[in-house]
């Protein structure tokens, strides 16, 4: 029953709130459709579903028209799980490319996925999520990098119409984070990295501040590395520092992610920590 009813908090959160008939829709009917396949099949006499809404959604049909709480509007809460799930949904997209930008499937960056499922969702959401990762995997086989990274790059546009810069910042952190897990980034994912970011609407700097965030907020490590997260060269004008500073905590502030999930607004709150003592680590070399 578990398994169940994650799916089905898939199904009404993510497909119902963002998906549409776009192409993370297409998607999504191919990861959750085999999976609620199998379920139906071990579970044919579950009250949960039908057979006609298996046949419906293993099919990828019908996205559009269901929506989590129905069609005369849902609550505050299911508005924010549904959040929450396009936002993890998207996730495991994305990360499905950066994984594979240095055709290397390494176990520290799965692991970090689970970790991620775990956390949210809870122990049993993990297989499932695994799972839909590695359909993803099948498609890039199937489709050939070329073809897939136009579907990538659609999806980054669904993606950046249906996201505020805030959410979008911290779906780029966590492919940030996803690329740092294994103790290297090589030359492909960071490629891979900036290739998103732009499909995103945001900046190859975005990538760079957010791969230098640690050492910059250590207060032995390079100044050059604290003004990275800032987007700025140690020349920069005061007035350049404070402005970059404002700018960063406006866009990079945890309160705008709250409706995505603790855990994410907590990464978000060290994202944003990490930011504040780049900034301290510069007034005070300048006397700020």
């Amino acid at each position: 029953m578990g398994n169940m009813k994650w799916v089905g908090c898939w199904i009404g959160g993510t497909l119902g709130t963002m998906l549409g008939s776009g192409i993370l829709g297409t998607l999504a009917g191919f990861c959750l459709g085999s999976i609620i396949d199998e379920m139906m099949d071990s579970r044919a006499d579950s009250n949960d579903y039908n057979t006609n809404n298996q046949d419906y959604y293993s099919q990828g049909n019908g996205y559009k028209q269901y929506q989590y709480g129905g069609q005369n509007g849902s609550s505050n809460a299911h508005s924010n799980e549904g959040q929450r799930n396009s936002f993890l949904f998207s996730m495991l997209v994305l990360s499905s490319y950066i994984i594979k930008a240095d055709n290397k499937i390494m176990h520290s960056e799965m692991e970090f996925v689970r970790q991620f499922l775990r956390q949210n969702f809870g122990e049993q959401a993990v297989n499932q999520g695994q799972e839909i990762l590695l359909k993803l995997f099948e498609i890039q086989k199937q489709q050939g990098i070329q073809v897939f990274r136009n579907t990538i790059h659609q999806s980054c546009a669904e993606i950046k119409h249906n996201m505020d810069v805030s959410q979008r910042l911290q779906l780029l952190n966590y492919l940030v984070i996803i690329a740092k897990v294994d103790g290297y980034v090589s030359l492909e994912e960071i490629k891979a990295l900036k290739e998103v970011a732009r499909h995103l609407g945001l900046t190859a700097k975005d990538v760079d501040s957010m791969l230098n965030m640690e050492n910059g907020a250590r207060a032995n490590s390079n100044i050059e590395d604290a003004y990275k997260v800032l987007g700025l060269s140690s020349t920069a004008t005061d007035d350049e520092v404070k402005v970059a500073y404002r700018k960063m905590a406006l866009k990079h502030h945890p309160d705008r992610v709250a409706t995505l999930g603790e855990d994410i607004h907590k990464a978000a709150e060290k994202k944003f920590q990490d930011i504040n003592d780049a900034k301290e680590r510069i007034f005070k070399a300048r006397g700020l």
